[in-house]
C-alpha cells in the first residue's frame, strides 16, 4: 500500500499488542499548555450514506434516510442549546458525499470533533447500539462492520487513487488505516463512551459497547471522530423506534447530552 504514513508511539503500542489509551488517560499534554482557555468551536454532523447510496435497509425505512433526521435533530438541539458552538454539516439533503470529503469538510472548517451516524444491519435478533472509534478491530464482527460501511468507496470514481491503493475487500488494509487516527484516540474514545453511557442510561436502548475498527470516514480527520450506529434497521422494533420521530428525538438527545457533557469536561481541563 502507498504513502503509509509513519505510525508513531501509539501505533507502534497497537502493532504491539499494547492497550490503547483509556478515557481516563489525561488530555494530550499540548492542550494543557494551551495560554488561553479552549473552546469547543465547531461540530461537523456526518449523516452516513445518502442519495444513490441508500444504505442498509428495514422492511420501510432506508438507513440514509434515518440517519439524516437524526443528525438534523441533533444538529437543532446544539444549535437551539449552544450558540457558540458552530454547527456544520457534511450534508443537509439526500446527497451522495463521498467519504473523503466528508473528512474534507471537518478538516476546512478545522472542526474539534466529528460525529457521523449510522444505522445497522445483521440478523433479525441482532439489537443494540454501537458507538465507534477508528483503531485496530478485536474481532472478525468489528471488521465485518467496517467492511460494510467502506463498501461504499466502490461507487466513487477512482477511489484506489483517493484512498491510497485502499481495498475495502482486504483485511490487511482495514488493520493499516485503523492506526491513521491515533493521535486523536484519547478523546475520541473518551467522547464514545459519554454517547454509549447515555445510551445506556438516559436513552435506555440496549447497547453493544464502545469499539474499534478502521473506518475510512474517519481515516483522514484530523480532529476526534466518532461513528454511531443507532441501531439495527434490520430488527422490526429497532427499525420501528428509529424511524419514528420521538424515537429520533430521544436518540440525538443522548447524543446531544454527552457532547455538552463532552465539551464542558475538555474546556474545564484545559483551562489555565
Amino acid at each position: 500500500m502507498r504513502n503509509i504514513v509513519a505510525l508513531g508511539t501509539l501505533g507502534l503500542m497497537l502493532l504491539t499488542g499494547s492497550p490503547a489509551p483509556s478515557a481516563s488517560s489525561s488530555f494530550p499534554a499540548s492542550a494543557s499548555r494551551h495560554t488561553q482557555r479552549y473552546k469547543l468551536r465547531t461540530v461537523v454532523l456526518d449523516a452516513g450514506h445518502g442519495g444513490k447510496d441508500r444504505g442498509c435497509a428495514g422492511v420501510k425505512a432506508r438507513e440514509a434516510d434515518v440517519s439524516l433526521k437524526l443528525i438534523l435533530e441533533l444538529g437543532r438541539q446544539i444549535e437551539a442549546n449552544m450558540p457558540d458552538v458552530k454547527v456544520v454539516y457534511t450534508r443537509k439533503t439526500d446527497v451522495f458525499v463521498e467519504l473523503s470529503d466528508r473528512a474534507g469538510i471537518a478538516n476546512k472548517h478545522n472542526a474539534d470533533l466529528f460525529i457521523s451516524i449510522h444505522c445497522n444491519a445483521g440478523p433479525s435478533v441482532a439489537h443494540g447500539t454501537e458507538v465507534w472509534t477508528m483503531g485496530p478491530h478485536k474481532t472478525d464482527a468489528n471488521l465485518g462492520v467496517a467492511k460494510r460501511e467502506n463498501a461504499v468507496i466502490l461507487q466513487e470514481d477512482n477511489y484506489q487513487e483517493r484512498y491510497n491503493g485502499f481495498d475495502p475487500h482486504s483485511p490487511q488494509s482495514h488493520i493499516l488505516f485503523s492506526l491513521f487516527q491515533s493521535a486523536y484516540m484519547v478523546n475520541s474514545i473518551r467522547f464514545a463512551q459519554k454517547v454509549d453511557q447515555q445510551f445506556r442510561t438516559a436513552v435506555r436502548r440496549p447497547s453493544r459497547g464502545v469499539k474499534q475498527a478502521g473506518f475510512l470516514v474517519l481515516w483522514k480527520t484530523a480532529m476526534p471522530s466518532v461513528l454511531i450506529e443507532a441501531g439495527f434497521l434490520t430488527n422490526p422494533g429497532e427499525e420501528r423506534y428509529l424511524n419514528d420521530k420521538s424515537g429520533q428525538s430521544y436518540m440525538a438527545s443522548g447524543v446531544y447530552r454527552a457532547f455538552k457533557e463532552y465539551k464542558q469536561e475538555l474546556e474545564a481541563t484545559t483551562a489555565d
